[in-house]
């Protein structure tokens, strides 16, 4: 297996030095979203003991209802109350996971943390965003913080069964479950809320983003966050479209039409609607878009996957965006300009903000080096959680766009050793 770690020239350690991000890689199209969002190696920064673990939860009432893991387990989140000022603000945070579109990569992922609450961690650590440390999470350190586990592979909005393959696929019902869960604890009463979700969770906390909003008083105020989210129907180095693919099979698997919004659905069909460039425009909510504009993920698995690459020209780039040669960095740049157009339109609604650096990674506020130290990556010597920070309290500044790579020397990215 290869070992995913973090440059960290910043605190005076090198343990490997190249500006790219990678990720395992995946030879078939059932397995092309085994992705957990952004990895962290715990000892980068932090010592295990100083970091806070949160134990998991169940929710109980998950059987009752119906709001099952795709193998019939009780789905679950992790807590940490606020504390102070906090006590009456709430940062939902949606888990990242695999989607999956096939009875056999369904099958496959209920023995693992994404398709069965029997192998989710017992504790997490609650780092970045999810911090309980004012030094790296200044505006939402204190706030009554929740992660909810990804079990359902179709980014928490999926409702049907598959009795054949002993299949459950009940995203939208865990959704429910989880809000009532909250509205127990406390949130119906909050002052100030924030959904998030990175990756499969970022895409989630876009599908849910108005229905979330629903929930409470109009004088609360409730916003929502994308982080690695924004995935792109884009072609791939052959002409292909391997992801727009695999979200027409996850639709169809898991009966998501009838949960998409309709004002979509009366303009595309429903696989153009699970993407996120088709409804972010339409979000009636506050939202923020944070994005790389070389994500990995995207780049590896949808626009230069092994089936697309059979003479194995991309094998060095695709990893590594520095070994990338002249007409393979203009392809990338074509793929960041086509997001900086798409989103142009989102980012003039002064509600709306966003953060799109030239970073070659994917998710970035789960992880401390890349929420919020002073080498945290940074647009206009803005970093991610300042932005972020910014655009929640109106405090101005909260729509940025990198200039193309190599410009950014500030990115902090994952290599593969």
């Amino acid at each position: 297996m290869k070992k995913l770690v973090w440059s960290l020239t910043s605190f005076g350690l090198l343990l490997l030095m190249l500006p790219v991000n990678g990720v395992m890689e995946y030879e078939e199209i059932e397995r092309f979203t085994d992705f957990n969002g952004t990895r962290m190696v715990e000892n980068d920064v932090h010592s295990e003991a100083k970091l806070l673990r949160v134990p998991l939860t169940l929710i109980q009432s998950g059987t009752e209802n119906g709001a099952v893991c795709l193998d019939g387990s009780l789905p679950g989140y992790h807590f940490h109350p606020g504390s102070g000022s906090g006590t009456k603000n709430w940062l939902v945070q949606l888990e990242g996971g695999q989607w999956c579109g096939t009875i056999k990569s369904c099958v496959n992922m209920k023995t693992t943390s994404h398709g069965s609450s029997k192998y989710m961690e017992k504790q997490l650590p609650f780092t970045g965003i999810l911090s309980d440390k004012a030094a790296e999470n200044p505006d939402f350190y204190n706030w009554n913080r929740v992660k909810i586990r990804y079990c359902d592979g179709g980014s928490f909005i999926g409702d049907i069964e598959n009795k054949a393959a002993k299949l459950q696929f009940r995203g939208m019902r865990i959704w429910t479950a989880a809000m009532v869960e909250l509205m127990g604890k406390g949130i119906r009463s909050a002052k100030q809320v924030l959904l998030s979700g990175c990756s499969a969770g970022g895409l989630a906390a876009i599908l849910h983003c108005d229905k979330f909003t629903n929930m409470f008083d109009p004088s609360t105020r409730v916003k929502c966050l994308s982080d690695a989210g924004l995935f792109l129907d884009a072609t791939d180095v052959s002409g292909g479209q391997p992801l727009s693919r695999l979200y027409a099979d996850v639709v169809k698997l898991q009966n998501i039409a009838t949960q998409l919004p309709n004002d979509c659905l009366r303009r595309l069909n429903s696989t153009s609607c699970f993407f996120a460039q088709n409804l972010i425009n339409q979000v009636k909510n506050p939202l923020f878009i944070l994005n790389a504009a070389y994500d990995s993920w995207q780049i590896q698995e949808s626009l230069t996957p092994k089936s697309a690459d059979p003479s194995g020209s991309w094998s060095d780039c695709r990893f590594n965006i520095a070994k990338c040669n002249a007409s393979q960095i203009k392809f990338l740049h074509g793929f960041r300009t086509r997001m900086v157009n798409l989103i142009s339109g989102f980012g003039k609604p002064s509600k709306n903000g966003m953060f799109i650096n030239s970073c070659f990674v994917q998710c970035q506020t789960e992880n401390h080096n890349t929420w919020y130290t002073k080498n945290s990556p940074a647009v206009k010597n803005k970093r991610i959680a300042t932005a972020v920070g910014d655009w929640y309290f109106e405090r101005g500044g909260a729509k940025l766009i990198d200039c193309a790579y190599p410009c950014d020397k500030t990115c902090r990215n994952e290599v593969v050793e």
